[in-house]
């Protein structure tokens, strides 16, 4: 028997999408058929990590069962409504299932936010231009911050004994916004007293040559 503190073993190959993941998830709980799985995304606010779409739901769904990490066990139909398949999580599922989380969890990933694109080449912005856009982020992230807390607030009055492992992603999403908040701040100060030094292009110039003489460029 596997121990708490050991990574389980992948059976089968998945294929790995935030949509599987949920999936794999909900039918962890209990069987559920598709649309009863795109419901319950959106009132928990899977949305938060990627779009759902119902067409995407139900063809995770075909993909799983085809690879045998989910199976159907009922048919049932609703008055005039169409016949829904209701599906479970088979054991393959609920192994394949703790491998993707541990490795989700326990493995910092290599990952590429959009902020850091814009940040390569915020140069060409020009230092006040640069300025202005970084205190109009500042501003946005902390809108963002109160509004997150406000939310946090209103469903803590509302649900007070609400476990707080299922709303575990918005404190590191906040977490994040504060962190990035704190050093667009920083890097403003920064800019604005020149502690954070912005080069005048002939500078630029300059260092580019010798940095060709020195061989560092191609």
């Amino acid at each position: 028997m596997m121990g708490h503190d050991q990574k389980p073993r992948r059976t089968r190959p998945l294929p790995r999408t935030p949509v599987a993941l949920s999936v794999l998830n909900l039918l962890n709980e209990r069987p559920m058929h598709p649309y009863e799985m795109r419901s319950l995304m959106r009132e928990r606010r899977h949305d938060r990590a990627f779009r759902i779409r119902e067409s995407s739901v139900y063809d995770t769904v075909a993909r799983l069962a085809s690879r045998g990490f989910v199976e159907p066990v009922e048919v049932n139909r609703e008055g005039n409504r169409p016949e829904r398949t209701v599906y479970a999580i088979t054991e393959a599922g609920r192994d394949e299932l703790l491998v993707w989380l541990w490795d989700l969890t326990s493995e910092p990933a290599d990952e590429y936010p959009a902020f850091a694109a814009p940040l390569m080449f915020i140069y060409s912005l020009g230092r006040d231009r640069a300025i202005a856009a970084l205190a109009q982020r500042a501003a946005r992230l902390e809108a963002g911050i109160s509004a997150s807390d406000a939310y946090r607030r209103a469903y803590m009055v509302d649900m007070p004994g609400f476990p707080r492992i299922f709303a575990i992603e918005d404190e590191y999403a906040q977490a994040m916004r504060r962190a990035e908040l704190s050093w667009v701040r920083e890097t403003l100060a920064g800019l604005r007293d020149g502690t954070f030094p912005w080069p005048e292009p002939e500078e630029l110039s300059e260092l580019t040559k010798n940095l060709e003489k020195e061989g560092h460029t191609s």
